[in-house]
């Protein structure tokens, strides 16, 4: 079968809503130009969520970066005594929560280091003074790599873990921590870290506590595109069995004061291309994101015509890309966001985490309620 015939029996597996195949997903990572794959996964995007565009108000929390895990790709993290190395007290958080509270967010989005000399009850505390600061706030909060580190620190299952979170004000799961699940490439980018089975059976129990939570892939070092496909075909396995993967996010990998320095950060075009083969291939996400931290503002709003549907949020205080070379700012306002999202053809939305619509007080837009959920926007 030439090129042109394999495209067409892709692209008429499209049309027809079809499930791809791994060997799919390969042939349009190898053969097929970003422009075609861009035309192929806007179709997708709009099928499923028509001309909307999401972004949501929110702010980051890393409360420390002394990590025991030395992860190749990792620019964040930092040893005890480190000059870097910091640690947030209750003070701190509740500073944090509190300037979240004035610029009217909904979200905060809490990752760190796995400190050593901090037991679990610390990490619970950080989520507990979130909430009791402000209720209203959504927590969305450790990856898997921290949930599995909680349930070897305490010895108890992943389930217990997840309620006592739960219980003092979790609200939902990010997506890292999954970088490329395939052993040949994570047993080099991070081998003490929680594999990918651990991964998974953290995302099921949450998925099964009706936690929803976020999945990525870390793309653009060693991996190759063999690895990228299987990464994205295990998501979608999963999805099928808990169905609780809200967005799917691809992440750049940023080389800046990595140990993998000497690797060239992705090009504008492999982060196209990443964008629409997720779109393609995860029939079964409703949202694909296109974070702009890492993509850059201009190649995350092209994105939005390429598969993705969000652009992640106002991103305040967001430290790991950063520390990595992310170049972007430390934050957009909505008004930026809005212009984005205008500027390419879309129009914005603003939802919580959990895709409801926010709808703001016109006169003071830092009180807001939540409206219905967001999807299904269209059936086209």
């Amino acid at each position: 079968m030439t090129d042109g015939s394999r495209l067409h029996e892709i692209e008429a597996k499209v049309h027809a809503r079809e499930r791809l195949t791994f060997d799919d997903g390969l042939f349009l990572e190898e053969h097929v130009d970003v422009l075609t794959l861009g035309r192929l996964a806007n179709r997708v995007r709009e099928r499923k969520n028509g001309n909307f565009a999401f972004y949501n108000t929110n702010v980051h929390l890393n409360p420390t970066n002394v990590c025991l895990y030395r992860c190749r790709f990792c620019a964040f993290r930092a040893d005890l005594r480190a000059e870097k190395a910091y640690t947030f007290d209750d003070a701190m958080i509740r500073e944090r929560v509190l300037e979240a509270q004035s610029r009217g967010a909904t979200e905060i989005h809490v990752v760190g280091g796995l400190h050593h000399q901090k037991k679990f009850d610390w990490y619970l505390n950080v989520i507990r003074v979130i909430h009791e600061t402000w209720s209203d706030l959504h927590i969305k909060a450790w990856t898997p790599v921290e949930i599995h580190w909680f349930s070897h620190m305490t010895k108890r299952p992943y389930e217990w873990v997840l309620q006592e979170l739960k219980d003092a004000g979790l609200g939902s799961l990010p997506g890292g921590g999954a970088e490329i699940f395939h052993p040949e490439v994570r047993d080099i980018l991070c081998e003490h870290k929680a594999d990918a089975g651990n991964w998974f059976k953290v995302h099921a129990a949450a998925h099964r506590m009706g936690l929803r939570s976020n999945a990525t892939m870390l793309y653009g070092h060693i991996e190759q595109a063999r690895h990228r496909i299987d990464h994205l075909i295990r998501l979608r396995e999963q999805q099928d069995e808990t169905g609780g993967f809200q967005t799917f996010i691809p992440l750049a990998f940023h080389p800046d004061n990595t140990n993998m320095s000497d690797i060239k950060k992705p090009s504008g075009v492999m982060d196209l291309k990443m964008v629409a083969i997720a779109r393609l291939m995860l029939d079964n996400f409703d949202h694909v994101k296109a974070y702009w931290i890492m993509l850059g503002e201009k190649i995350a709003q092209t994105a939005l015509s390429f598969g993705a549907d969000d652009i992640d949020g106002t991103v305040v205080h967001e430290l790991i890309y950063h520390d990595a070379g992310a170049k972007t700012p430390e934050g957009l306002t909505v008004a930026q966001l809005h212009r984005l999202i205008r500027e390419a053809g879309r129009e914005p939305v603003e939802r919580d985490t959990l895709y409801r619509q926010v709808i703001r007080d016109d006169a003071d837009p830092t009180k807001w309620n939540i409206g219905e959920p967001l999807l299904p926007v269209t059936a086209a």
